[in-house]
């Protein structure tokens, strides 16, 4: 389990988040909303170790992780995918995704991990030998996902997968997740906007505004009219 406690976390003098407090599940699907600008990339990057906290306490798995650098934390078992892909443009799929096994053992076998990959996403291996920017943005949205899966985390952190792209990729994505969390007892941290969305495949919620988590919860005894409020521009 990764627990948030009363982390206060920004950039510079700048506070973003507030005093935090989560408990994320593993081989659950836990949906972060709210409105643009509320703190929900900060948390992300706060979690993965790209922002140290000001003050308060990350665990993972009942250790304490505050000071613990990214890379550290991706060996750990924590996997992120951040907006925008940032995929690397000049190599192949198939590179990208042997960057993504650097998160484990040096000794892992890569070619078993990158077939269960390619099961999941069946375009990438028709494209392995394409350059990552030749790809459509669903496409390296598609890889984004998988460089991440490639280091077999515990706990994998979504911000917004499903941004601007096609439907039948939403969809595609929306069925890994699924499936990850279900068969693989991956915990997922899911960012997204569209709350219908995400409550179609989370399990458990928290909404943040203004830095802070005002409202949390089971998917199946939410009210999406309170929900709604926090979200509304």
């Amino acid at each position: 389990m990764l627990c948030l406690r009363n982390v206060t976390a920004g950039y510079d003098e700048s506070v973003v988040l507030g005093q935090v407090r989560m408990d994320i599940p593993l081989s659950r699907v836990t949906a972060v909303l709210g409105r643009n600008g509320v703190g929900k990339t900060t948390l992300m990057k706060t979690i993965i170790g790209l922002i140290r906290p000001m003050s308060g306490v990350i665990e993972w798995e009942g250790e304490d992780i505050t000071r613990w650098p990214p890379e550290r934390r991706a060996r750990a078992g924590i996997g992120y995918v951040p907006q925008g892909r940032e995929i690397f443009s000049a190599l192949t799929v198939e590179e990208n995704l042997l960057l993504g096994l650097e998160a484990q053992a040096e000794n892992v076998r890569p070619q078993p991990i990158l077939e269960e990959i390619y099961a999941l996403f069946p375009v990438l291996k028709e494209m392995r030998q394409r350059k990552g920017g030749d790809l459509s943005g669903g496409q390296q949205q598609q890889l984004a996902i998988a460089r991440a899966l490639a280091g077999e985390p515990k706990l994998l952190l979504l911000d917004e997968p499903m941004e601007g792209i096609q439907p039948s990729i939403v969809e595609l994505i929306h069925d890994v997740i699924m499936k990850i969390a279900e068969e693989k007892q991956v915990g997922i941290v899911l960012v997204e906007h569209n709350v219908e969305l995400a409550f179609s495949c989370a399990d458990h919620f928290y909404i943040l505004d203004g830095g802070t988590v005002v409202a949390k919860g089971d998917v199946d005894e939410a009210d999406l009219t309170y929900i709604q409020s926090f979200l509304a521009v």
